[in-house]
């Protein structure tokens, strides 16, 4: 049965989660190559979700939830692959907005002819949750920093990637969100160490398992919760809140490293709570 709040309260613990999780992978990826810190995280986690899901003689979904789950995955990860490529190639700005976006623009739109027509007051929650992430990723280019049309358009691919593993995820963790989280890692660990074999990364190879651990193991958790998340409530809901996890980053810079949050950034987190207080009613 649906519940608002307890879709609410989920979402945001699979933001803070996700949001500690690229905060982890970002210090690592200042000393090593931000594949190398992603493909150990997700091993060890493997190793992790692996020994639980076996451990605990869970039922085996059927075929097509174990193929959601793992579809969505390797997309994903094929996906964030993509993300830091575009981050790579100029301004990160206007690019990180846009992935955002379509992270949860995608979600959204299945969820409308999937489920049909928000209430009003959700509806508006969403376009205020759509705002709340636009001004919290987004940075105004300074002169000769604008993202190239290259750099958009991979930011583009990555959000469209990133929200279609939302909605697989959605329907891998029918059968169990255990075994989705399995699935989806096995996958997601072959798609990152195909990348790894096609192009692989710079050395040295040293100083990235403790922040692909935090990383990986955030990232997991934050998986469980979005997927609660999506099973308490509507999929839309559950996606834009989800989505708001670069205010998670954000503060723990703010608090650990000492990075002011811009005022664009601060006005984003309170148009934030305000999305996630109608969202929950």
């Amino acid at each position: 049965m649906a519940s608002s709040g307890a879709a609410a309260g989920f979402g945001l613990l699979s933001a803070a989660t996700w949001g500690g999780a690229d905060f982890a992978g970002g210090l690592g990826a200042r000393r090593a190559s931000s594949l190398l810190v992603t493909v150990s995280g997700q091993i060890i986690s493997l190793l992790i979700l692996i020994a639980f899901t076996f451990g605990l003689h869970l039922a085996v979904p059927n075929r097509f939830q174990i193929v959601c789950a793992a579809i969505g995955g390797f997309e994903g990860a094929l996906a964030l692959a993509i993300f830091y490529r575009a981050l790579a190639m100029g301004a990160m700005g206007l690019t990180a907005a846009l992935t955002g976006l379509l992270t949860a623009f995608v979600p959204v739109v299945f969820e409308f002819f999937h489920t049909g027509r928000p209430a009003p007051l959700t509806a508006f929650g969403l376009f205020i949750g759509f705002v709340a992430i636009w001004l919290i990723t987004h940075t105004p280019a300074t002169a000769g920093t604008n993202s190239p049309p290259k750099a958009l358009l991979l930011g583009a691919f990555a959000g469209l990637g990133f929200g279609a593993q939302l909605i697989l995820f959605k329907l891998g963790s029918v059968g169990g969100v255990l075994w989705a989280l399995t699935s989806g890692r096995i996958a997601g660990v072959s798609a990152i160490v195909m990348v790894m074999a096609f192009a692989p990364p710079p050395g040295p190879w040293r100083g990235f398992w403790i922040a692909g651990i935090v990383s990986g193991s955030l990232d997991s958790i934050g998986n469980l919760f979005y997927m609660l998340a999506a099973r308490f409530g509507r999929l839309d809901v559950a996606a834009v809140i989800c989505s708001l996890y670069p205010a998670g980053t954000i503060l723990l810079a703010a608090v650990i490293l000492r990075e002011r949050p811009t005022r664009r950034q601060l006005a984003g987190m309170a148009v934030a709570l305000a999305a996630v207080a109608l969202l929950s009613l």
